[in-house]
């Protein structure tokens, strides 16, 4: 298949939380989705997590054969394609994390639903207790940095999320830095006054002096080269596992 290589400049609606240390109207930014690259042909036998790309708008099932709970587009909301990692299979169902549930929340889908297949090695690991990140191909540990944390009254979600956006914001002064890691992780308890929506992302940011303690309003803010170098090698889908 032709993978698009199209993006869009997209104003930033405030979807992103955990950019303040306190709870300020956020600033608008400006966004490039970065689009996704055709994944190389798998080893053989195939290694690595699957992960489907929606090509056509599909129902999100609350079971295999359930409800409807919600459509998954073929966009996201920043221009990005949708891709999402499958974590369950029964039968014809598969199992997938999406922003569109919430946290902890699996949604099903049609394997006969317009989808395009591939398996990615890649993988996120996030310790807030060490305030850490850990990113590993194939099991390799390719990359290790400090982040800040949630603070105590707006704490970074655990659980098991993954990557929906790479995005760059073209202004290194923003709050979100150079880049932004977008995931599916929603921040259930934002705080009053606050301005922005609930997606939780890993970003850089204009405040390099609070990484490594726990300063922000959920998200985790990486150092600016390693957040450049996640979104230049991150593909869409990868799941990101956020431990206490």
């Amino acid at each position: 298949m032709t993978w698009r290589r199209s993006a869009g400049l997209l104003a930033l609606l405030p979807l992103i939380v955990g950019c303040g240390e306190s709870a300020p109207v956020p600033r608008r930014v400006v966004l490039v989705a970065i689009p996704a690259r055709a994944p190389q042909p798998p080893p053989s036998p195939p290694a690595g997590r699957l992960t489907v790309q929606v090509t056509r708008a599909v129902a999100l099932r609350s079971a295999p054969g359930g409800g409807i709970v919600a459509r998954l587009a073929p966009k996201t909301a920043f221009g990005s394609a949708t891709i999402v990692p499958v974590v369950a299979q029964r039968g014809s169902w598969l199992g997938v994390i999406t922003s569109s549930l919430p946290n902890g929340r699996v949604g099903w889908i049609s394997v006969n639903a317009a989808l395009v297949a591939y398996r990615t090695p890649w993988s996120i690991s996030a310790s807030l207790r060490r305030r850490e990140v850990v990113v590993r191909d194939g099991g390799r540990v390719v990359m290790r940095f400090p982040v800040a944390v949630g603070g105590p009254s707006t704490p970074t979600p655990v659980g098991r999320f993954a990557v929906t956006d790479k995005l760059l914001t073209n202004d290194p002064s923003s709050p979100y830095g150079c880049c932004i890691l977008a995931l599916s992780a929603h921040q259930p308890r934002t705080p009053q006054g606050w301005g922005g929506g609930d997606r939780i992302a890993i970003h850089a940011t204009d405040l390099p002096g609070t990484i490594g303690s726990a300063a922000s309003l959920g998200c985790l803010r990486a150092p600016a080269a390693d957040a450049r170098r996640l979104v230049r090698a991150i593909p869409l889908g990868t799941v990101v596992t956020i431990s206490a």
